[in-house]
């Protein structure tokens, strides 16, 4: 025989266990599964952000595509092969000195490109970059931008390449605190 308080504890579990046959393991399922995705999303965080390789490489194939149709709708899209990751293609009319296309900021579609600045209040186009952006290897810039769902900005390093044939340059940034525009041109340099 079970001492008294021993044996109120077991029908205590008696009735819990009749009452919630499987609220217990419904809830340990629950909090598998929350951790699991919890860990997948950190996962794929970390894969979602795009590398200097894959801006130059998108940025030479938007310029070509650029070069061949002179049609800048695509580059205005959100959901477009000109978005991906965490970065997105912009487009800069250098005749006309505006910006002509740009997914996730639509507002500044229009804009004299030396009235955009960035979180310091200086000129995210630098003067030159036209030029700089027509030689083979293009060129990268560094300005502070904000991240998307961010307001303040973060160093951001942008490839720029002009699209032959048109007067449209083409760009795409990466947000990286570390690299420096020199290690940089030399990835941009490499065909």
């Amino acid at each position: 025989m079970l001492p008294a308080w021993d044996l109120k504890t077991e029908i205590l579990v008696q009735n819990w266990k009749r009452r919630f046959p499987m609220k217990s393991s419904k809830i340990l399922a629950g909090v598998a599964v929350v951790l699991l995705n919890a860990a997948l999303c950190t996962v794929a965080v970390g894969q979602d952000k795009a590398t200097a390789q894959d801006v130059v490489a998108k940025v030479r194939e938007a310029a070509s595509t650029l070069s061949k149709t002179g049609d800048l709708a695509p580059f205005n899209q959100k959901q477009s092969p000109w978005v991906w990751k965490d970065t997105y293609i912009f487009v800069l009319d250098c005749d006309k000195k505006l910006e002509v296309a740009h997914p996730m900021k639509p507002e500044l579609v229009g804009t004299a490109i030396s009235s955009i600045k960035d979180t310091k209040g200086n000129n995210v186009f630098p003067e030159g970059l036209c030029d700089a952006a027509r030689k083979p290897s293009g060129v990268w810039i560094e300005y502070w931008w904000p991240k998307p769902g961010e307001k303040e900005g973060s160093r951001k390093l942008s490839y720029n390449l002009g699209a032959n044939g048109t007067p449209y340059v083409v760009g795409a940034g990466i947000y990286d605190d570390k690299s420096t525009i020199a290690e940089l041109s030399k990835l941009s340099s490499k065909k």
